[in-house]
């Protein structure tokens, strides 16, 4: 619940509406899931949540750690379905902050043809807390590894991992308001990103939000016939009406999109797919954030070499395009783009 929703529930209760605060702050803050450790808390009323109420935090199956300091979750909900999540340092330094990468779905119903979540099928969506479990699960868990207070660990979120956010559209929300919520885990919406395979009705949705959290947009090919093939959602958004609607986005919250470009080898980094892109993607006010592939068991796809990678960013950049070149982490644990599993993980 959300902290209104919190102070309803007391007062339904017969009790004060300052409980709400003092279980909302033990659970967002220090991340208690027993009513028995809220030591504020009356022993009477302790008791009583414990019949009516739980704390839903998501259990840590299986903890990976990459050579460069990525940690990538197995996290359990509460009917054994299981999906990954992301932690990813923001530099190389001892005391950095961190990246959290989280899931919106069990699976992925979009079945982009170079990515591994969609070889797992579609089962469900999250709700809004098990969104932000994942974020008290996983800063839990990483505070107890660093021996660290977590409530300053993780200062950004990407909602980039299993799942298409737009397909759950309220619930993606609902977890945003909580997690920007002051009194609770207080990340700056500012510090959100919402990624989107191109789902045109949430992007619409999105604009006419009051909120100031990043778009992304997955878009790894510049013609329909490609995007097609990579993407099966273009047959129903192809690439006229994404860019509209990305258009219109941007002029009603006047806030930069980020186009993500996945570099497929001998597929879409030729010249002829980067002059595509320039003229896509130049008269918008927007940033292309470029990632080499990662390999995925099972696919055929490669990664470029770093020749072609360099070449591939040169011809954008020479064309003025606002590009980066994404330094990917955690690739050797299968934590990168692309590749989050939770059936490869049992």
């Amino acid at each position: 619940m959300d902290l209104a929703a919190l102070e309803q529930y007391f007062i339904s209760l017969g009790e004060a509406r300052f409980r709400a605060n003092q279980i909302f702050t033990w659970i967002y803050r220090k991340e208690v899931s027993s009513f028995y450790e809220m030591s504020d808390i009356p022993k009477e009323l302790r008791f009583r949540l414990d019949d009516l109420a739980e704390v839903s935090i998501p259990r840590v199956l299986k903890q990976r750690l990459s050579k460069d300091g990525t940690r990538k979750f197995l996290l359990e909900m509460k009917d054994k379905k299981r999906v990954e999540t992301v932690i990813i340092p923001q530099s190389r330094d001892k005391n950095t902050q961190y990246s959290l990468c989280i899931s919106t779905q069990v699976g992925c119903p979009i079945g982009c043809s170079f990515c591994a979540t969609g070889l797992s099928g579609f089962q469900r969506n999250l709700q809004a807390y098990e969104m932000a479990g994942q974020v008290l699960g996983s800063r839990r868990e990483l505070a107890k590894k660093l021996k660290s207070n977590g409530e300053q660990l993780i200062t950004n979120i990407v909602y980039m991992g299993m799942g298409e956010p737009m397909l759950n559209y309220d619930e993606v929300l609902k977890s945003i308001y909580i997690l920007n919520d002051h009194k609770g885990i207080n990340i700056g919406q500012r510090h959100i990103t919402i990624s989107t395979a191109g789902e045109v009705k949430g992007i619409d949705r999105l604009a006419q939000e009051d909120l100031q959290v990043t778009l992304a947009i997955s878009l790894h090919a510049c013609n329909n016939e490609l995007r097609d093939r990579l993407i099966p959602l273009n047959r129903k958004y192809p690439l006229e009406m994404l860019i509209e609607s990305v258009a219109n986005y941007i002029k009603n919250t006047n806030r930069r999109v980020t186009f993500e470009y996945i570099m497929l080898d001998e597929v879409n980094i030729s010249r002829e797919d980067a002059a595509a892109m320039v003229k896509l993607i130049k008269p918008l006010l927007a940033n292309v954030n470029l990632i080499p592939y990662n390999e995925v068991s099972g696919l055929d796809f490669k990664k470029p070499s770093p020749a072609k990678i360099e070449q591939f960013y040169n011809w954008l950049a020479d064309k003025g395009l606002n590009v980066t070149l994404r330094d990917e982490r955690g690739s050797d644990i299968e934590a990168a783009c692309g590749q989050l599993s939770a059936k490869r993980e049992r």
